[in-house]
């Protein structure tokens, strides 16, 4: 049965179209992003810790774990702080989180069975593809994110303050590189987006799917949470490794021409963090994404789902 009170009732009719979807979605997504944001804070800031390369321009190195990581930012910056870079990540969801599920809704129509059934392999190329394409147009909102979350270290490491909210974020990293230096670190970004995607979504739908078809699940409360659940871990597992490159080449500081000081470009940052701190580098703010994907995903699924029945619309997959 529906969370919601009247989503048995519709309130309004013939609310299942693109605009109706696209705007949901966008809803959904800052419902969750509100409630877990500050695990995303906490992931970027052990991301970057212990970071051998930053050495080079002064960053002391740390090696703290996520709860004296989040203890620490909300003792010596603030506890509103655990939420700086909300307001970029809030328009990184109006154009991506309502165009990767038209994008995979669209691509997973045209891929599922004659029976209607969908495939693993299906899902899981509309997960990549739309995950890709939604990240690629929204790449310098999460740019802006990422330097947002990192300037508190920085200031407490004794640097001075570049800006003090997201307009000015925008304007100086405009100046430092131009327009397309919004796209720097958009390479691992998207492909980070094609994984976390192929977790999010695509494990999301298939195992709605196939718990429906196998165990006779209804399309519930208890199905989108058991679902969202399995594509919150999913989710993290194939998406952490790039998450850190991402968040690694996006916190890096330019040079007056534009290119960052520390690394090349993801293959460099990868050999790097290998080399420098080794393999487990790579899943550094694990446990911190995977408790911000997990609830992130539920909170996300369970808003979509029910607003969707409560306007008349249908749920994914449907």
């Amino acid at each position: 049965m529906p969370i919601l009170s009247n989503a048995d009732h519709t309130v309004v009719e013939a609310s299942d179209s693109l605009a109706a979807r696209y705007l949901v979605a966008v809803l959904g997504a800052w419902a969750a992003e509100s409630a877990t944001y500050p695990f995303d804070l906490t992931k970027t800031r052990l991301q970057i810790q212990s970071e051998v390369a930053a050495a080079k321009v002064g960053y002391k190195l740390e090696n703290h774990g996520m709860i004296k990581t989040a203890a620490g930012i909300a003792k010596n910056e603030g506890v509103l702080k655990l939420w700086t870079g909300l307001m970029p990540m809030f328009q990184r969801h109006v154009i991506y989180s309502g165009s990767r599920l038209i994008f995979y809704e669209e691509i997973r129509n045209r891929l599922k069975k004659e029976n209607g059934q969908l495939s693993l392999g299906a899902a899981s190329i509309g997960g990549l593809a739309s995950g890709s394409l939604a990240q690629l147009i929204a790449s310098p909102t999460d740019l802006v994110k990422v330097q947002m979350q990192a300037e508190g270290r920085r200031v407490l490491q004794g640097q001075p303050p570049r800006f003090s909210n997201c307009r000015q974020a925008y304007a100086r990293l405009y100046a430092e590189a131009g327009l397309l230096g919004f796209w720097r670190g958009a390479i691992p970004n998207v492909q980070r987006a094609a994984l976390v995607n192929m977790g999010d979504l695509a494990a999301y739908d298939y195992t709605k799917q196939y718990l429906r078809r196998e165990f006779g699940m209804a399309d519930n409360a208890l199905l989108h949470a058991v679902a969202a659940f399995a594509a919150g871990f999913v989710a993290a597992v194939v998406g952490t490794p790039a998450d850190v490159m991402k968040t690694r080449l996006m916190n890096q500081p330019v040079g007056p021409d534009g290119r960052g000081k520390l690394y090349r470009g993801m293959i460099d940052c990868f050999q790097q963090s290998v080399k420098n701190e080794g393999v487990f580098a790579l899943y550094k703010g694990f446990l911190p994404l995977w408790m911000r994907l997990g609830p992130w995903a539920l909170i996300n699924w369970l808003a979509f789902e029910n607003i969707m029945l409560a306007i008349g619309g249908q749920t994914l997959g449907n």
